[in-house]
């Protein structure tokens, strides 16, 4: 799967699935003495609001689940032109009427935005770019969720681990016991936090016992 720059719509995978993934390297990277730092986090995690992604640098991103199969995409990557682009980028132009539209009007007044994609009906949207923009900074942010590939490095577990709690998480049945399991016989594993790991999991709904986003 290749991503482009200036991102599509076409080239994130089913909400769905982009949740699981990321809700996964929430799971797997959840700490019991991050849980209580408050508002400014570095990493990706997971919270009552949704899932997070924060280098405190360059790129920061937020996936939402706000019911009835909508969800909504959006942050800012260092490569983003979008609201630097003259003429100016209306980022929710044809957005729907259930965006958080305060929250996202409050972060385009601080000019901390840099794209904005929303998903209903089993697809990705987005306002229309003109032409000559180059790059909304999806590619850069977001590649390491949406192309599986990307994804699988991205856990830095070995390749038959990834491989199957991936798919585990992408069809919602990923159980405690499997990372317990994964606690137990993997250097990678022993770092897990597994009390955090199990509340990280309970949000994410990705085990079955507690239902699919």
């Amino acid at each position: 799967m290749t991503m482009h720059r200036p991102g599509r719509p076409g080239d994130l995978p089913p909400a769905e699935i982009l949740w699981a993934r990321w809700a996964l390297a929430a799971v797997l990277r959840a700490r019991t003495e991050d849980e209580d730092r408050g508002v400014r986090r570095i990493g990706t995690w997971i919270d009552g609001s949704g899932l997070h992604l924060d280098d405190c640098g360059c790129t920061w991103w937020a996936l939402k689940a706000l019911g009835s199969g909508r969800y909504v995409l959006y942050g800012e990557d260092e490569s983003s032109e979008v609201k630097w682009h003259e003429p100016p980028v209306d980022m929710l132009a044809g957005g729907p009427d259930w965006l958080p539209r305060e929250t996202l009007r409050d972060l385009l007044d601080g000019w901390q935005l840099g794209c904005v994609y929303w998903y209903e009906n089993g697809a990705w949207a987005r306002a229309p770019y003109p032409e000559t923009l180059e790059d909304d900074g999806l590619d850069c942010g977001i590649s390491r969720f949406a192309v599986r590939e990307e994804f699988l490095r991205e856990l830095e577990l070995a390749a038959s681990d990834a491989a199957e709690l991936v798919a585990a998480a992408e069809e919602y049945r990923l159980e405690p016991r499997a990372l317990e399991e994964l606690a137990g016989r993997t250097p990678a594993g022993a770092d897990l936090d597994l009390p955090a790991v199990h509340r990280a999991l309970d949000l994410a709904g990705l085990d079955a016992r507690t239902g699919t986003r």
